[in-house]
């Protein structure tokens, strides 16, 4: 399988030893998402509020809730869908999927969101942040952050 091949898609599987309900909660919560994803969110009437370091403030549309197996979201122009199993380990099984048409953003995209996986994995299962939380520290300046 070649990295990254198929045209318009972002896709990454990540296995944490925690178990799905653990996991769902923290991609679909403003505590969880604050904990990996953003300085904070404020999900209100279907759309999230991201507040990040050193960038305007997004709002993205949640596109579908099923609880705990799948959370769907329009996020910077793409449909970017998490898909939760668990596994005979008592863990879960998370498979990204975004939908992007633009290729000169999709490599970007594509680091980015193992950025956002590494972190949460981090939160998730060890209950550590590995953000700096450092305005000149941030992706913005070339550091590998989230």
């Amino acid at each position: 399988m070649a990295f990254q091949e198929k045209e318009g898609t972002i896709e990454w599987k990540m296995h944490f030893a925690s178990p799905i309900e653990k996991v769902y909660t923290f991609l679909t919560t403003d505590d969880g998402r604050g904990k990996f994803w953003a300085e904070a969110t404020n999900e209100q009437h279907g759309i999230i509020e991201f507040t990040f370091l050193n960038y305007p403030k997004h709002k993205a549309s949640i596109v579908q809730k099923d609880a705990p197996r799948l959370f769907r979201l329009i996020y910077f122009g793409t449909e970017t869908t998490f898909e939760l199993q668990s596994t005979e380990d008592e863990g879960t099984d998370l498979m990204l999927t975004a939908l992007t048409q633009n290729e000169k953003i999709k490599w970007e995209m594509a680091a980015g969101w193992v950025s956002v996986l590494m972190t949460m994995k981090g939160a998730v299962d060890h209950g550590i942040d590995l953000r700096n939380h450092h305005p000149q520290r941030s992706w913005q300046n070339g550091y590998a952050d989230n």
